[in-house]
């Protein structure tokens, strides 16, 4: 038996990127799946068949974060239509930069809403629906206790508030994503504050996702676990 076989995992913002990864690892462990997408119908679309692929059942629901109806709509739905709910992982999320005197607040607010409250919003809604042994896992990012270069408050206090709401947060470093390409222009100067001097990989962090989501990782909770090549060591 596969290490998530009938279980049931909701991703948000599970399109491309890291949340794809994580969608189609858990789907390799065996998991339905059901992601979150904003506008990336297309994306959703092929990640859906990719899951598909692998013999799992999988579903597509347009909900933004900013949205917290849909987000919790989306929740509800899936219960209703696999039967259970098992997994919530906390994912979508957006780049924001801009140093305090530039930043408006209506910025501010978007991206503490779509890092914050809905992913309040998601875990309330899946918490009653879980049985024992769920889990809900939360990606924030290193970001959330050093910030190397100016800009970045809106984004870094919104990972940083991630950490006291969640029951396990992985914190990615540098990885090589649309958001964040390992040939981008400030590439470089992450690298060198590695360790590992190289990006990681959206695989790597699935892995510690599905780590924590399967049996495994049934005494953890409460932790926050780095990934980021030793960029925060």
């Amino acid at each position: 038996m596969s290490r998530l076989e009938n279980k049931v995992a909701f991703i948000t913002g599970g399109s491309r990127g890291m949340g794809a990864a994580i969608a189609l690892k858990l789907a390799k462990d065996g998991a339905d799946i059901a992601i979150t997408y904003t506008s990336a119908a297309s994306k959703a679309d092929e990640t859906v068949k990719a899951i598909e692929k692998l013999g799992r059942r999988a579903i597509a629901f347009q909900a933004d974060n900013l949205d917290a109806r849909a987000v919790e709509a989306a929740v509800n739905e899936t219960h209703a239509r696999f039967g259970r709910l098992d997994i919530l992982v906390n994912n979508a999320g957006v780049y924001s930069m801009d140093t305090v005197d530039a930043l408006a607040l209506e910025e501010f607010d978007r991206v503490m809403s779509i890092h914050v409250r809905a992913s309040f919003v998601a875990s309330k809604a899946a918490a009653a629906l879980m049985g024992t042994g769920g889990r809900i896992i939360t990606i924030g990012s290193n970001l959330a206790e050093i910030v190397p270069f100016p800009g970045l408050i809106a984004y870094s206090t919104s990972k940083a508030a991630l950490t006291g709401l969640t029951a396990n947060i992985v914190q990615p470093g540098s990885t090589d994503t649309d958001m964040n390409p390992a040939d981008g222009d400030h590439a470089d100067g992450q690298r060198a504050r590695m360790a590992i001097p190289r990006f990681g990989q959206a695989s790597d962090i699935a892995g510690l996702v599905a780590f924590l989501a399967g049996e495994e990782g049934r005494f953890i909770t409460g932790a926050s676990l780095m990934i980021d090549g030793g960029a925060n060591a």
